[in-house]
């Protein structure tokens, strides 16, 4: 049986002030969902990659998200649009993806990053923001084609660029003027509000059109 230390001992005191000086995590819950959006996103990515070569094995390859001629990923896959840069749009997503959830899980450990890195991932995942939206609209206008998983990763950049967001903006690493403007915003919600309402217009024209 071990000897019981006692309360006031030396020993005691150093835990309790190690445990007292460890790290808070800042904005727990959206790195939480910058994690689970990123995982989603990395799912769909590498879905989408492995579609891409069959289809560039075989055209004509009848892919699992082949449902009809509206709701189809080989549809949407064999365009230039799906291929903009020369390669699968989707292997941006295996590069990417895996850089959030690094984030993130850092993040939830008590890990405090440089400004100047938050600010580079707030750039490159804005510009993923605006080619997603725009890999929407060319599909929803100009192919006339759904991409379920393509649609995945529209939902899913949409709620990490948000969640990232809302910590560069309340963490003043978008600057000083920005952090004192988008306070009560954010403490209100209204960042979220707008997320949701762009999720929700994203469903709205999808049912609209497609079911």
């Amino acid at each position: 049986m071990g000897v019981p230390i006692p309360a006031d001992s030396p020993v005691v005191a150093e835990a309790e002030a190690e445990l007292s000086s460890s790290p808070r995590v800042r904005h727990k819950w959206a790195f939480i969902e910058m994690l689970a959006s990123s995982l989603l996103g990395l799912v769909a990515s590498l879905v989408l990659s492995i579609d891409a070569v069959v289809l560039a094995a075989d055209p004509d390859a009848d892919l699992s998200c082949n449902i009809n001629e509206k709701i189809s990923c080989a549809t949407v896959g064999l365009t230039w649009q799906a291929n903009l840069l020369g390669f699968p749009n989707a292997f941006l997503g295996l590069i990417a993806e895996p850089v959030v959830i690094t984030i993130a899980v850092a993040a939830l450990g008590g890990v405090r990053f440089p400004r100047w890195f938050l600010n580079s991932a707030q750039v490159v995942y804005s510009i993923g923001l605006v080619f997603a939206y725009w890999l929407f609209f060319q599909a929803y206008f100009v192919i006339g084609a759904l991409c379920p998983w393509c649609l995945l990763i529209t939902v899913t950049t949409t709620v990490v660029f948000f969640s990232m967001t809302r910590v560069n903006l309340s963490e003043g690493n978008l600057g000083s003027w920005l952090q004192r403007k988008t306070a009560y915003p954010l403490r209100v919600g209204v960042d979220v509000a707008v997320a949701v309402l762009l999720i929700a217009v994203l469903s709205a024209m999808v049912l609209y059109r497609y079911i």
